[in-house]
């Protein structure tokens, strides 16, 4: 089952959400990470969950343990066109596919085995593919 620390929180909601050092510490400890990101024109690729505030060049998202969820439609658009940034797009849609084929599924939504479950309050019943938690070290 894959693991997804959501915007690189392990023990909760943290002010250092999607900081480029905080997902890093994520990832070092084995975590895929779900990370937030814009795309502003004449500056490129930031992250930050309700407003950009990180810069990072397009080589960064390509990272094989991201997930990187855009939070405008140009952010999409931009991804799409680089085949190595695991991306999608959603607000409050049940589910949303993910550009490798992964069913992103919003918290208390149905899941198959092709599902990521997102901040479930429990561990889901039925088999998942993964689930992106704010919590894996309690």
């Amino acid at each position: 089952m894959i693991l997804i620390s959501h915007r690189g929180n392990l023990n909760g909601a943290s002010a250092y959400e999607n900081h480029p050092e905080y997902i890093q510490e994520a990832l070092n400890q084995g975590f895929d990470v779900e990370i937030d990101v814009w795309w502003i024109d004449d500056t490129g690729f930031w992250l930050g969950h309700d407003k950009p505030q990180y810069l990072v060049d397009e080589y960064y998202l390509e990272n094989p343990k991201f997930w990187c969820h855009a939070k405008n439609i140009e952010g999409l658009y931009k991804m799409l066109l680089n085949k190595n940034i695991h991306c999608f797009f959603h607000q409050e849609d049940d589910v949303t596919l993910t550009s490798k084929g992964y069913i992103w599924t919003y918290p208390n939504k149905q899941l198959t085995d092709k599902s990521i479950a997102v901040l479930p309050k429990e561990n889901p019943i039925i088999e998942v593919a993964g689930i992106c938690s704010d919590f894996f070290n309690d």
